[in-house]
């Protein structure tokens, strides 16, 4: 793969000041709270960047401890990418910032990722708690509700799960989940009335919070506490289950021949795009020289 050398231009900040786009030995940065993830998450990024190249670049900030003079910043997953695919170097966005604003650099980056886990984000407002920063701050800094930050606070303290879980998933209001948490359970069903009657809650919604109440009262706030079962094996039980595993596999091969399908119409849409002059012309101008490999691969037949 190779790296295209950008011009140096100046890139606005939100929390340090304007930054330059450099080149940087990636033997000069290190990663100072390294995360696991996926696998195969990671495997389609190094294939990816090793397709189109590097779309934005990672930010690092310097530092004065350790052997590197740099430590990552946002993009740890890029820069072992690039490790992964043998690059020397990587373009970075050097910032100079205290370790809590480059905390926050890294929580607003991950706030704005099309897929981020609601169970870091929660993590991190609960850290920016920690370290002092009001409800009010992190709101602005997050661009979340205050009221839904207080709340959501108010919800991680007492450690309910299940509760921030409903929240999170839209079904159930963070005021009604702060009046569950904060009532005891003779006075939870009052809360349920009152919310029903001021129209908070209606049909389906209503059995949702009963059954996550229920849920709640049986097995506790938080998924950890969830006991063990103790029930018998029975043969019913496992015909039930391969039952169960009949049905899911089919809904596979289903969605797996539906999913061919719409392939097949791609690749020969593309065929007859590509065999177009004017098409393939177009493509030129606006200097789309390549496309992904496995498509590519399935439109010459060199995949069935």
């Amino acid at each position: 793969m190779t790296t295209a050398i950008l011009p140096p231009h100046r890139a606005p900040m939100h929390v340090a000041e304007e930054s330059m786009i450099s080149l940087i030995p990636l033997t000069d940065i290190r990663v100072l709270n390294p995360r696991m993830r996926n696998k195969r998450v990671f495997a389609k990024l190094v294939e990816n960047i090793s397709a189109l190249g590097l779309k934005r670049p990672i930010t690092v900030a310097p530092t004065t401890t350790g052997t590197e003079p740099y430590e990552i910043v946002c993009g740890q997953g890029r820069f072992e990418a690039f490790q992964a695919l043998g690059e020397k170097t990587i373009p970075c966005i050097v910032v100079s910032a205290t370790e809590a604003d480059r905390y926050l650099i890294g929580l607003v980056e991950n706030l704005a990722r099309r897929k981020h886990s609601n169970r870091e984000l929660l993590t991190a407002i609960q850290i920016l708690s920690d370290r002092g920063y009001t409800c009010l701050q992190i709101a602005n800094k997050t661009c979340l509700d205050s009221g839904y930050i207080q709340g959501i606070l108010t919800l991680l303290r007492q450690g309910e799960e299940r509760l921030i879980a409903a929240v999170e998933k839209g079904w159930l209001s963070i005021k009604l989940a702060i009046d569950i948490a904060r009532s005891k359970d003779s006075d939870v069903q009052q809360a349920m009335i009152d919310a029903y009657e001021s129209g908070l809650l209606r049909g389906e919604q209503l059995m949702k919070v009963r059954r996550l109440i229920d849920r709640r009262k049986t097995f506790g706030k938080n998924y950890k506490s969830v006991p063990a079962t103790k029930e018998k094996t029975t043969p019913q039980k496992l015909l039930n289950a391969y039952q169960k595993e009949v049905r899911r596999q089919k809904v596979m091969i289903k969605k797996s021949d539906i999913n061919e399908q719409r392939l097949l119409i791609i690749v020969t849409a593309m065929r007859k795009l590509l065999a177009d002059e004017y098409f393939s012309t177009l493509l030129r101008n606006e200097e789309i020289p390549d496309m992904p490999k496995p498509l590519a691969d399935r439109i010459t037949g060199d995949v069935q």
